[in-house]
């Protein structure tokens, strides 16, 4: 009884910009499998670069949204090939990448309540999505549509207050706001829109899942203190918005049990619990059990910086969301575009793409770098805006060469150079 009782557990899934990733935790809260699907490097067919495809403007950001499916489809199936045991799954839930969204087309919610067990999802799903793209936190695009926002709700610092960030590009009603304009056709034929953690949801729901609190606050849209969606923010971005996004619930909501389709096809009990799936900022929130008055900082493809908040002072930099463990708390977030993608690319460039070459490079150079400081932001940076590669001497001048420092012709040759210690190479420090 005790060893049955031991194998019971919960399921938590990361759908992130690089890959999809399962964890199985038991009652003591002990991981016993994890597993992944990197989409660079399992799914090529897809052709993306860091998991997104980065349009010919250098702003448009997007992901294909079947990818994120199929790679559902692999690590189920690697993990009841494995013998993995679905019947003692209690309960799942998980997150996305925050701002990220997904067009579900007309029809769709009927193919979802009547999945076939002999078939993969995205062999079902292919004709559910008015757009196969979908765009994602790195787009910049939508700067007018950002101003167009802010000037219906009386400026930035009023969009601020009421919904916690001034507008971003990357937000998901500004985002929206943007098809609707370009695409009015693609827009008219959807029927509901999820952020990338809804939809992760909904997949395992078998039906729509709503958006929750935290996530929801992501997207210029959602009042952040009273957790209804703001009818103006609403308008200013497109008709009929309210009924396509539901209405939104606690980060912490039971949004029903698990479709029939992975009963049957996997062994799942039909009692699973789906628990609302949030952003993987909040989640990481969640995960840290942070409280009052802790910071913690996430290394990733974006970087972040995030504490728990009772009373929120919303500014034109950064961001508050609704607190994914107390619906009655908040979160502020710092977020910086250019992350570990960024790192990797001046690792591949100066280091014959060995995190281990950096890292000797890192210990064979002076603490400080002699006073010389560089700044790497081939994508257009969130906070501050701005965009290239800066490099100051100790005397606080710009060098505006390719390579001006000696330890960059040093790491080129023998991959030396300490300064990037902090703002570059985080993962060969751990």
């Amino acid at each position: 009884m005790a060893e049955h009782a031991a194998r019971r557990c919960c399921l938590g899934w990361d759908f992130s910009t690089q890959q999809v990733k399962v964890v199985a935790v038991d009652a003591e809260l002990n991981v016993f499998y994890e597993d992944s699907v990197l989409f660079d490097r399992d799914l090529l067919e897809f052709g993306t670069q860091g998991g997104v495809h980065v349009h010919e403007d250098g702003l448009t950001v997007t992901s294909p949204v079947l990818m994120w499916v199929q790679a559902l489809d692999i690590i189920l199936e690697k993990m009841k090939a494995s013998g993995f045991d679905f019947s003692q799954v209690l309960a799942l839930s998980g997150a996305g990448q925050q701002h990220g969204s997904v067009y579900w087309k007309a029809g769709a919610s009927q193919v979802l309540t009547s999945l076939s067990p002999d078939l993969l999802l995205h062999e079902q799903l292919q004709a559910c999505f008015s757009i196969r793209d979908c765009p994602v936190w790195m787009d910049s695009s939508t700067t007018a549509q950002c101003r167009q926002l802010e000037a219906t709700v009386g400026g930035a610092q009023a969009l601020s207050c009421l919904t916690g960030s001034r507008a971003y590009e990357r937000f998901t009603g500004n985002q929206i706001a943007k098809l609707y304009q370009q695409n009015p056709e693609a827009y008219s034929h959807t029927e509901r829109i999820s952020l990338v953690s809804s939809f992760a949801a909904s997949l395992f729901l078998g039906s729509y899942s709503p958006i929750d609190y935290s996530d929801g606050s992501g997207m210029n849209l959602l009042r952040i203190q009273d957790k209804v969606w703001s009818q103006a923010c609403l308008g200013a971005c497109a008709p009929h918005l309210e009924e396509k996004l539901g209405l939104p619930v606690p980060s912490c909501s039971v949004v029903g049990a698990i479709s029939s389709y992975f009963v049957q096809r996997y062994g799942f009990p039909p009692g699973c619990k789906v628990v609302a799936f949030t952003g993987d900022n909040p989640a990481s929130l969640a995960g840290m059990r942070l409280e009052e008055g802790d910071i913690a900082v996430s290394l990733g493809t974006s970087d972040t910086l995030f504490l728990w908040l009772q009373e929120p002072t919303p500014t034109l930099e950064g961001h508050i969301f609704c607190n994914p463990v107390d619906p009655q708390h908040y979160m502020a977030l710092l977020c910086f575009k250019n992350g570990s993608l960024m790192r990797e690319k001046i690792r591949d460039e100066l280091a014959s793409s060995s995190w281990s070459e950096f890292s000797k490079a890192l210990q064979s150079t002076e603490m400080g770098n002699s006073g010389n400081l560089g700044f790497y932001f081939d994508v257009m940076e969130i906070t501050p805006e701005i965009i290239g590669r800066h490099r100051f001497s100790a005397e606080n001048h710009e060098c505006l060469r390719q390579r001006f420092w000696p330890l960059e012709e040093h790491l080129t040759t023998e991959t030396s150079c300490r300064c990037w210690q902090m703002c570059l190479a985080p993962q060969c420090m751990s």
